[in-house]
């Protein structure tokens, strides 16, 4: 098997003459041929997704995608991909990046953009389809990541060549993430290097049922930040949960009054409302009754 090439992470858009720039899809990467369609680690996705099990790929050659399912508005939905496993019939699209091997011959090292003229001459199925691209102008598209929702986007270097497998500076990720405040409930005692501390953040906002649990926050904390917290949370302990349903969260719990809230960074809400790589910003000075569902995330 072929390993996918790699992108570094990026700090900030940019224009660049010399790239062309990509969005960045949300769902599990792929490697497909006529002898199957694997995963980044090398599992074939048709055991998990029965329909890929159905695709046809092209005669003599080897492509790189990204497995998806767009929502209603032609957004990718990972909770949606999720919901699509071990189903037929899931609304399953490939987005094609990049050929690999052509006529069965490898062209890895030929230039970008020769590889994607060789993409596009490509008598493909409904379910697979090239990911459009645009050249130089990376500030406009992110404009467009930033107004639709998108994942982020992804620079590629003209004239690069396909480094199977490792990690190049040809190709940088950057990711859009979106920022809410929450409402700190509970937190879950730390383990390993944490132990002193705390693993988590268990946090919420207000709703028509009450506090509504939105996930567990432990990335982005200082060893600072993590010791203020222990200390702070261990005096606002409670014996009863302050969320309306606790469906979810692990027994280990421990429950704090809901007086402290946080701004936290974030990928995407799941379809079950919780949050997606949730990072730890910092604390906000607001009213935690001003938290609400419908002002972080309009729901």
């Amino acid at each position: 098997m072929i390993k996918p090439m790699l992108a570094t992470r990026w700090p900030r858009p940019f224009d660049d003459p010399d790239w062309w720039f990509e969005p960045k899809w949300d769902g599990f990467r792929f490697v497909a041929s006529e002898d199957g369609v694997l995963s980044r680690n090398g599992n074939d996705l048709a055991g998990r997704f029965p329909d890929v099990g159905r695709w046809v790929i092209p005669s003599g050659v080897v492509l790189d995608g990204e497995l998806v399912v767009m929502d209603e508005s032609g957004i990718t939905s990972f909770s949606m991909l999720q919901a699509s496993m071990s189903r037929q019939g899931s609304q399953l699209q490939g987005i094609l990046f990049d050929v690999l091997v052509w006529g069965g011959m490898q062209v890895m090292d030929d230039p970008l953009e020769h590889r994607r003229e060789r993409l596009d001459q490509l008598d493909l199925p409904g379910y697979l389809a090239p990911s459009p691209y645009f050249e130089g102008s990376g500030l406009a598209l992110w404009a467009t990541v930033q107004r639709e929702g998108y994942e982020g986007m992804v620079a590629k270097r003209l004239g690069s060549r396909y480094l199977p497998g490792r990690r190049s500076p040809d190709w940088r990720k950057i990711v859009h993430r979106r920022s809410a405040r929450v409402i700190v409930g509970g937190y879950l005692p730390g383990g390993g290097n944490r132990s002193n501390t705390l693993g988590s953040v268990l946090v919420g906002v207000q709703s028509d049922e009450g506090l509504k649990w939105v996930g567990a926050v432990g990335s982005g904390f200082s060893s600072r930040d993590l010791m203020a917290f222990r200390d702070a949370l261990s005096q606002m302990e409670r014996d009863t949960p302050p969320f309306a349903d606790v469906t979810g969260i692990p027994r280990e719990a421990v429950w704090v009054e809901t007086t402290l809230v946080i701004r936290v960074e974030y990928a995407s809400v799941t379809g079950q409302g919780r949050l997606r790589a949730p990072v730890f910003v910092a604390v906000d000075q607001v009213d935690p009754s001003e938290v609400t569902a419908e002002s972080e995330f309009g729901l």
